[in-house]
């Protein structure tokens, strides 16, 4: 018999439970509740993003449009730098793993024996299955990348991507420069102009679904095109001073050379070349000594090249005029227990045979006579100690220093080259400016359009007068073997003792400077020959019959009027005078 209530002292007893139980339930109750909308406005509020960046992680995607990197060509549109589409090979060590692609080692035989590379070193790439991606093989050849393809083994893949490559090859290594393996500039105007030759790629972001549909378009992004850089440099020109520079440094067995070719109304940069150069097309056994564009970085002591920027400060400063002459007797002078002086006693001589004959003794008496100051004033002035305004990645802007104090015999030889030093490009700058009649413009190695305004730094008429007295020694000094035939040639060889510890030793380096044609002048070109070897050392002749060579091909490549038909007379190798 159930028993459903029971009878307490004659009262119904009703039936219950702990009070203290049913509040501990429904505490319970109110804190889990508590704790999941805790936790529901945590995730919604607070910190949502961990939730969103999961999901999005399984639905998102994103694809990117690739830019090529823009080109590098010369004046006339002739390609210096390009960027051609190559296959890199990749692996997914996981995809390796699970598809038994190591299984079949005569396949990987192959592939390292295409990649030139140790067996055991490209399966160690792929030995952990838990990694995703890895490079076996960056940029390879067309052939190769259909090699990989034929082997067919699992987990390997192939993918696009640029390579550059320079048809200019070692004739413009040193100008144009090359970049890295990911496609950043390192050298050259590569490096400079890194950021422009970039561009930015493209990018489409868009939702997925489970089946791998598209379900919603979030972004896109449209891929800025890199520019084109348009050199001042000519190829053609280029070309020419670049087997000029390399036959004439091989064959007097030079340690290195350099070339330049300024077009002097518009200060571009036709052409700038050194030797030994290096193919930026295959740098594996590349020398870091190759990569030095020699031209900008490296400075020297000029010589007798400097011996016309004297002559100009003495007509700057009014100590001198043009017609003046001066006695070089007996041929030497001591300034401060120091001797100067020339191989032999000159007697008088006019300005103008002061260059033609290379004399010491009458550029060290213009220089005294001018002054240090002034002196100081023009080399600046025609660019010495200062950039050229080219913007060249390791420019130098040679030694030209700012002194209380000179001594006599310091002003002198500053007047023929010593106690200062300067680039091939400088020096061309300086030479350009005269044949400008003055007026320095500032030098690019971008193309110009147009002719930039200019600063007169010297007179017309001394820059004017100098130039004939530089014609005059390709005529009559010891510049004869400059001379192009049908045109006229003005210019000053230079030839300087290389310093070492504690003074001079026995290597030289050779210069010859030089403008043409001088009725209308439109070129200025110094070449520089460091350290030739044997008995011809002398700027006359080393230097100047390469610059004959060049200035001649350059002349009638730009089809530029000659001036002076009546010279029909051949080079010749035999001359009188000096050779420096």
């Amino acid at each position: 018999m159930a028993i459903t209530r029971t009878k307490r002292n004659g009262k119904k007893l009703k039936p219950h439970l702990g009070n203290g139980r049913f509040y501990t339930a429904l505490a319970l109750l109110g804190l889990v509740f508590s704790s999941l909308v805790a936790r529901a406005a945590y995730i919604q509020v607070i910190d949502p993003e961990r939730l969103i960046v999961e999901g999005d992680r399984r639905s998102l995607r994103a694809a990117t449009t690739t830019v090529q990197r823009g080109s590098i060509m010369d004046r006339n549109g002739r390609e210096l730098a390009i960027s051609v589409p190559v296959e890199t090979v990749w692996a997914d060590p996981q995809q390796v793993h699970e598809g038994n692609g190591l299984a079949n080692r005569e396949r990987w035989l192959a592939l390292a024996e295409v990649f030139r590379v140790d067996v055991n070193s490209l399966l160690s790439k792929v030995e952990n299955p838990k990694r995703r991606f890895v490079y076996l093989e960056r940029k390879v050849t067309p052939a190769v990348a259909e090699f990989v393809r034929q082997l067919n083994i699992p987990g390997i893949h192939l993918k696009t991507e640029s390579r550059r490559f320079y048809p200019g090859g070692e004739i413009s290594a040193h100008v144009v420069g090359f970049t890295d393996i990911d496609g950043v500039g390192i050298e050259g105007l590569e490096a400079i102009y890194d950021a422009t030759l970039t561009g930015t790629p493209g990018e489409r972001v868009y939702r997925k679904d489970a089946q791998g549909r598209v379900v919603e378009e979030i972004s896109v992004t449209a891929a800025q095109q890199p520019k084109q850089l348009t050199l001042s440099i000519d190829q053609r020109l280029q070309s020419l001073a670049y087997a000029e520079l390399k036959k004439a440094v091989r064959y007097h067995q030079a340690t290195s050379g350099s070339a330049v070719i300024l077009d002097i109304k518009t200060g571009e940069i036709l052409a700038m070349v050194n030797s030994p150069s290096y193919n930026p097309n295959n740098r594996a056994d590349l020398q870091p000594h190759r990569l030095r564009n020699r031209a900008i970085t490296d400075a020297y002591e000029p010589g007798s090249t400097m011996k016309p920027l004297a002559v100009i400060a003495g007509l700057e400063a009014g100590a001198i005029k043009a017609t003046d002459v001066i006695d070089t007797s007996p041929g030497w002078m001591r300034l401060g227990g120091r001797r100067v002086s020339d191989p032999q006693n000159r007697g008088e001589l006019t300005i103008s045979q002061v260059l033609e004959t290379s004399s010491n003794m009458g550029s060290a008496k213009i220089a005294l006579a001018a002054g240090i100051d002034q002196v100081m004033s023009t080399y600046a002035a025609l660019g010495l100690g200062n950039d050229t305004g080219s913007a060249l990645l390791g420019e130098s802007f040679g030694v030209l220093q700012a002194r209380r104090r000179w001594s006599d015999f310091e002003v002198a030889t500053l007047s023929f080259g010593y106690g200062l030093s300067v680039t091939t490009l400088q020096l061309a700058q300086a030479y350009a400016i005269i044949g400008n009649s003055g007026v320095r413009v500032p030098l690019t190695i971008q193309r110009r359009e147009g002719q930039p305004q200019g600063q007169q730094v010297i007179s017309a008429a001394n820059a004017q007068a100098v130039l004939s007295m530089l014609e005059n020694t390709v005529i009559e000094g010891g510049a004869k073997r400059a001379r192009v035939r049908g045109y006229r040639i003005a210019g000053k060889t230079g030839t300087s003792r290389k310093a070492v510890a504690g003074g001079y030793g026995d290597e030289y380096v050779t210069l010859f400077a030089g403008i043409a044609p001088v009725s209308e002048p439109r070129l200025a070109v110094v070449v520089t020959i460091n350290e030739p070897s044997g008995d011809d050392y002398y700027g006359g002749d080393v230097a100047a019959p390469v610059f004959a060579e060049i200035v001649g091909d350059a002349l009638r490549l730009m089809n530029i009027t000659p001036d002076n038909l009546a010279d029909t007379q051949l080079r010749v190798a035999g001359f009188g005078g000096t050779n420096d």
